[in-house]
């Protein structure tokens, strides 16, 4: 009877334990997670916290801080480069909006507002192309921002594994790499190597700011910002994303190369070649992308129909 008491005590103990715990943390966990959600406002404070380690690490010490002007010089180019993107994917060309898809009646409200949006965009990108250009090229006003090349190469690999136009971009170079291991997931494995590699890049200049005199108060804000809460935006957003994904994926085998041959070599979804393949219960073959795309809406094999069953 003893050990079960105690057993029962621990046990209760625990539980107290974790509503405490629960209690005390549980305000500054959402406040964590309200705060990761304003993902632009995060990851400007992020990029700015690393800029200013950078030029704790990377400038001499009668050097001036370089890091505002190389992050407003970054943000021009992001933006430049996300308007020209939108440019290369843009499809309807038509200042006009008309009622319905299949109408040719214009809108006319709505055909003013987006010639006035369009009209904004295109001259707001060639007057901060123009300004950028003039300011770093007349360098006036810059005698002291003279960046290294170290300096340039690490601060703007960082800025772009933070910003959202250049994260959507490395997803797309994975796969133009068609790196069989990640089984066509790469707007899931693109984020997380970016996500580590900030991560790391922060924890070092972390390690080696800590000799020099600094603030503790600086030291203790990119600790907590651009290391513990990246960590958990790690864990709790891509890994966790990739994690179901793949444990999803792993209750079917991979096709050997007989398989693949066997099979003509050829995806029944997307009609593409096979390199690698995952093989259903019914013995049929798909790219890993493409059968999860397909078990989001059924659980029924795309090819036979049969219910995904596994024993």
């Amino acid at each position: 009877m003893e050990p079960t008491r105690s057993r029962d005590a621990e046990v209760q103990g625990s539980r107290v334990a974790r509503r405490v715990l629960a209690r005390m943390f549980g305000p500054l966990d959402r406040a964590e997670n309200g705060l990761l959600k304003m993902r632009n406002f995060s990851a400007m404070a992020e990029q700015l916290l690393f800029f200013v380690l950078a030029d704790k690490v990377l400038l001499q010490p009668r050097q001036r801080m370089t890091g505002l002007y190389s992050l407003m010089f970054y943000n021009v180019m992001a933006y430049c480069v996300s308007y020209a993107k939108e440019l290369v994917s843009k499809e309807d060309w038509s200042p006009y909006v008309t009622l319905t898809e299949t109408s040719q009646i214009k809108h006319l409200a709505m055909s003013a507002t987006k010639i006035v949006l369009e009209w904004t965009k295109a001259v707001t990108f060639v007057v901060t192309l123009a300004f950028a250009l003039l300011l770093f090229g007349l360098e006036q006003g810059l005698q002291n921002y003279k960046p290294s090349i170290i300096y340039t190469v690490v601060t703007s690999a960082y800025y772009m594994a933070t910003e959202k136009v250049f994260i959507d971009m490395f997803a797309s170079v994975l796969r133009f790499f068609e790196i069989e291991a990640l089984e066509s997931l790469e707007n899931l494995y693109g984020p997380l190597i970016l996500r580590v590699f900030t991560i790391t890049l922060s924890t070092l200049f972390i390690l080696l700011i800590v000799p020099v005199v600094v603030p503790w108060r600086l030291l203790f804000v990119a600790i907590y910002l651009n290391v513990y809460l990246r960590s958990k935006e790690l864990v709790q957003t891509h890994s966790t994303a990739l994690k179901k994904e793949s444990e999803i994926l792993a209750r079917y085998r991979h096709a050997t190369p007989e398989d693949i041959q066997n099979f003509d070599d050829v995806c029944a979804v997307c009609i593409s070649p096979m390199k690698r393949a995952r093989v259903t219960p019914c013995q049929h073959l798909f790219h890993a992308s493409c059968l999860r795309e397909c078990l989001k809406t059924s659980d029924c094999c795309p090819m036979c129909k049969r219910l995904l069953a596994f024993d």
